[in-house]
């Protein structure tokens, strides 16, 4: 057993503006909020505690810092456009009209920007556990 096996995972993500990125996280998400002080909002997502942690300036990143496994990613979509959210679409990559991207593996993924530019994913796997890519 590994030291932190069995451990829960703290996902952080930064913001310059915590009122903010509260809303988005809040209610464009609809992540439900757990505490909050002037430090912090936490989120649970889904059993895994998401802390919005303010900070004075952000270097704005090209990768992904925090991402959903879901299980329908065309309608999850649908529903975050729907509720205002704006999917990147990256030159040079084959995506469908909604800006989801099929990998070789069949796996399906769209990229979109929170409201402090962090890259957010949400990735849609064809084996029902993404746990098979450990195995690789």
């Amino acid at each position: 057993m590994g030291v932190l096996d069995g451990s829960g995972l703290i996902a952080f993500v930064p913001t310059t503006d915590l009122p903010r990125a509260r809303a988005f996280y809040a209610e464009t998400i609809g992540l439900p909020i757990t505490d909050e002080s002037p430090f912090a909002c936490v989120f649970d997502a889904n059993g895994t505690m998401l802390r919005l942690t303010p900070v004075r300036k952000l270097s704005r990143t090209r990768y992904t810092v925090l991402g959903w496994n879901v299980a329908d990613i065309a309608s999850t979509v649908a529903s975050l456009v729907a509720a205002g959210v704006e999917f990147v679409r990256y030159r040079g990559m084959d995506l469908d009209e909604a800006g989801i991207w099929t990998a070789p593996s069949g796996d399906r993924v769209a990229w979109f920007e929170d409201s402090d530019g962090n890259m957010l994913s949400l990735t849609q796997f064809v084996a029902s556990e993404p746990s098979r890519m450990l195995e690789a």
